[in-house]
Order: structure tokens, then sequence, then C-alpha cells
């Protein structure tokens, strides 16, 4: 079964409120024939998108190819949130990498956060782009770890646009009786990011980049510096993968280290002027401390968009919306006779320790992927990162591929059991 067609129809975007909301650009020609370019870019999400746009920028010759449409995966999929630091918080990467090296790890993702607003303002891209997003503890235990947390960004970190949330405040802010607390973080953002990938897509292509859609790339030969499709194939100095979740057996060095796996979002009907505020009294985005996360937030139109559930291997579950209506109804039983309108999955990609995946896979290939859900803003900073490599500045992307992301146990083949029974692990811990 293959990652890329077991769930969508080929060269469409999945019938979700994104795609249903979002201004598409024309469909791009398929890639035929054998062209020359300075770099190849494979993979048309954030990643390669903003690789790019960087590179075209600089004046590089640039080619991108995608095997379906841009921002047809995880990146036109996902819940929209730009969250603040790394996946990994900063006590645990201070542990893993060292405090000089967490500074820094937490300075590029403060980093990742200024370039998507950045490229949102100069692109004149309309993406909803809404600042603060609430971390909530579904737990009382979590409380005092939250609270240290906040304040550790604050006197370590001079970060200030961060603070701690009482029960009382959080349940004014998100209407539920599933939070004890938690923290409201007004230097985060949420936003549409099927638009947000759409218009670097186009920037992307202004800038001079060649784009190819419904053009699968199925062999590399570093040697030659060549990619090939079923029709065509690109030559060129450097080559740039940005396929996460849906690399397949592309690169078996990066499939060792990133694993794909599945999450689900659905969009109620618009719940009108005075449902809304009963469910939330500002835009805020919400994310919560359960293992398998439960993330939400209000759309433009006031429909609740959220996102719950996971699944391992390649098919999604034939009822998602009755899967993930039930985590939000767990959240919010006010909304019981809410009609769901739409519900939709996508396949994005996590490492052992939720660190993104950097690396030289060879003589000018280079490889960003594996942001563990964290991927709005740190897939569009690995774009401009390994664009910045590429034209000779590479100390960023050398600190990123230092940091250790291991191989799976048991290979490719028995990645996904034995990632089915830590999953399962955690999960049944999570409820206690």
């Amino acid at each position: 079964m293959d990652v890329l067609t077991a769930n969508d129809v080929a060269g469409a975007y999945p019938a979700s409120y994104y795609a249903a909301t979002t201004k598409q650009l024309a469909p791009f020609p398929t890639l035929k024939g054998d062209i020359k370019a300075d770099v190849a870019v494979v993979g048309g999400g954030f990643t390669g998108l903003s690789a790019a746009l960087h590179l075209a920028e600089r004046g590089f010759d640039v080619v991108l190819v995608d095997a379906q449409r841009v921002g047809w995966g995880a990146s036109g999929r996902n819940g929209g949130q730009l969250g603040s630091g790394q996946r990994v918080e900063q006590d645990a990467l201070e542990k893993m990498v060292g405090r000089d090296n967490a500074h820094l790890l937490w300075k590029f993702a403060e980093q990742s956060k200024d370039l998507v607003k950045e490229l949102v303002k100069k692109h004149n891209i309309e993406c909803d782009l809404t600042p603060g997003i609430i971390h909530a503890d579904h737990r009382k235990r979590y409380i005092p770890e939250s609270r240290h947390y906040v304040e550790k960004l604050q006197n370590e970190y001079d970060y200030d646009q961060i603070r701690f949330v009482e029960q009382e405040e959080l349940r004014e802010l998100v209407d539920s009786p599933a939070y004890y607390g938690g923290s409201v973080d007004m230097g985060a953002a949420h936003l549409h990011p099927l638009a947000l990938a759409i218009g670097m897509a186009d920037a992307a292509q202004k800038a001079g980049t060649r784009i190819f859609e419904n053009s699968r790339v199925t062999q590399i030969d570093e040697n030659a510096g060549r990619i090939s499709t079923a029709e065509g194939s690109v030559t060129a100095k450097h080559i740039v993968l940005g396929c996460n979740g849906y690399l397949g057996n592309l690169n078996g060095q990066t499939a060792k280290r990133v694993m794909p796996i599945n999450n689900f979002i659905i969009a109620t009907e618009p719940l009108g002027s005075k449902l809304a505020p009963e469910v939330f009294k500002e835009k805020l985005a919400v994310a919560d401390s359960k293992f398998v996360v439960n993330y939400f937030r209000m759309s433009a139109d006031n429909r609740l968009l959220f996102g719950g559930g996971e699944s391992y291997g390649y098919k999604f579950p034939a009822d998602i919306s009755g899967l993930v209506r039930k985590c939000m109804l767990e959240i919010f039983p006010q909304l019981e006779d809410a009609k769901i309108d739409y519900a939709w999955g996508g396949t994005l990609a996590i490492t052992i320790n939720r660190m993104p995946h950097f690396a030289r896979l060879g003589k000018n290939i280079y490889s960003a992927s594996g942001y563990s859900g964290h991927g709005v803003g740190m897939a569009t900073l690995a774009g401009q990162i390994m664009a910045d490599t590429i034209a000779g500045t590479a100390e960023r992307f050398d600190v990123l591929a230092n940091v250790p992301t291991h191989k799976f146990p048991g290979g490719i083949g028995l990645r996904t059991p034995l990632l089915i029974l830590a999953m399962t692990y955690y999960a049944l811990r999570d409820k206690l």
C-alpha cells in the first residue's frame, strides 16, 4: 500500500474545510522530459516551498516537483498552529543538547515564527493569521510544571509573551470543564495552513521557480545529481528533500529515523453568534496536555476546527468524523447537537525524540523532516535554512543536524508495530 494514494484521489486536494475555503492556483504541469536546474526540490509542502522561494529570490534556477498538488500533504491539512519553541520543551532540550545549544534552538524557533509572519506580510497571503495559543492542562498534577515552565521562559529565555493562567481564567477563555489551568502565549499564532502553502507557492513561482505537480519522484541518482519521475527527470547541482510523512522509500537513511503517522480534524457547522462565544471568549487556539494531543480553534467563519486521534499505518479510519467528534464532546459537551460539515485526515512525521531530522544524505543532497506536529513554523524555517546552506551559510543547518535523531527500533519493517505498542502504553498512562 502507498501512503501517497491510500486515502486520497490522485491530483486532488482532500475534501477538507481548508480546501473548500481557499482560492486554489491553476494546476501546474506534469514534469515531462529531461531538464536541468541549479536546485531540484522534492516536495511542495512548507519545507520545499520555503526552500524554493528563498533560493529563487537569491537568483538560483529552481525546479520543484510534487507527487500531488502544492500544499496537498500535511502542510495543507494541519491544525494551523504556529507554536513557540521546539516540539520538545526547553528543560528537556537542555538535557539533550546542553544549555547553549538549547538556547540556540529556542532562537531558531523564534525565527521560525517571525519568518512565517514576514512571508504573510511580504507576499500579502490571506491566511487569517491570528495571535495567541493556549496550552491547557487536562490533569491537575501538571499545573506546577506549567507554572515552572512559564517562569523559566520568562526568566531564562527573556520571553515575555507568555503567562500562566489559573483554572478560573482558563474557563473564561475556553468554556470546557476538562482543564485545570495552563498558559497563554501571545507570541504564538494560528492560521489557515493551506492558504499559507498556496500563497508560498504563488510567491515561489513569481520569484522564478518552475513548479511541476503530479510528478512523483521515483529515484534519486546521487552520483548524477538527478531525480527521476515517470515521464521526466531533473539534473541539478543540489537536491532538497522536503517529503516529511510522504517520503515512502525514496530515501532509506531518512526513513529509518522519520516515521509517518496519521492525525485527524473535523470542522463543525458555523456555530453562530450565540454558541460561538460560549465555546471561546477570544479567538485563541488551544493545544492540550494529552499524550495524543487535542488541538482546536475557531475559524474565521465561526466553525470549531477540532483535531484529535491518531492512527498508524497507511489507511485512515472509515469514520473520521465519529472518531474526532468523540474527542470533541469530551472537551465541549455543549456541542452535542452541532453538525460536522468536514472531516479529514493527513499524514505527518515524527522522530523518536520529537526533534526534526536534518541531514546531508550525500553529495549536495539535503533533507529536513520529522517535525512531529510542529511544522508550520519549523518546516518553513527549514526551507530557508537549506537555502542558506546551498548558498554557502550552513551554521544553522549544522546545529540542527547535530541534534540526535535515532533510528526507530526494528527498522522500516517493524517500526510501525513497535510504535503502536509504545503509543498504546503512553495513551493508557495518560488516562491515569
